[in-house]
């Protein structure tokens, strides 16, 4: 398995809309940055959140979660409490061709302020826009900027394609669009 380089992506982005919006180079102009990188693409984070809240003291709970626990905001900066997480999504769509496989790490400016963001990988075949969880491991409060950097994304070429791919199996997560809640 090989890790894809700057050209591949650029390539793909370009040729077959992988990813869409596609920014051609890393910007960083007072902001935190994102666009291609020379074995990855930094994604952005768009301004729509969901920030968790204890308001209706409900448990968390991955087949039946409770949408009540969260509170909407759409908004340039998101404030995220302490010991707390929100959900956002990218500013890009993506489309993962059907023999790689993506992975995300967060951004190192996040990582260094006790920000972390999680996201499983992006399976081969799948696209929509990623759901981002960016947990506040701080006892203050945290800010995320929305239409900056998020998190960075690498590719992975696989040998070949896999027997089932994600949109053959038609997972639940496809073609996903906006902040995307748990499925069962």
């Amino acid at each position: 398995m090989a890790i894809l380089s700057d050209k591949w992506i650029r390539a793909r982005a370009q040729q077959d809309g992988m990813i869409e919006p596609f920014e051609e180079a890393q910007r960083r102009d007072g902001c935190i940055s994102y666009g291609l990188s020379s074995f990855g693409y930094d994604a952005r984070v768009a301004p729509e959140f969901k920030i968790f809240t204890n308001v209706n003291s409900s448990t968390v709970d991955p087949k039946s979660f409770d949408a009540e626990s969260l509170v909407d905001r759409e908004t340039d900066v998101c404030i995220i409490p302490p010991n707390s997480f929100a959900l956002a999504r990218t500013v890009e769509y993506f489309r993962i061709p059907e023999d790689v496989l993506v992975i995300c790490l967060g951004k190192s400016t996040y990582a260094r302020c006790g920000i972390i963001v999680n996201v499983t990988p992006l399976e081969p075949g799948w696209e929509g826009h990623v759901t981002l969880e960016f947990s506040n491991t701080t006892p203050l409060p945290a800010k995320i900027y929305a239409n900056e950097g998020a998190c960075q994304f690498l590719f992975l070429q696989g040998n070949e394609r896999p027997e089932v791919t994600y949109a053959d199996r038609a997972g639940k997560y496809m073609g996903q669009r906006g902040v995307t809640l748990p499925r069962l």
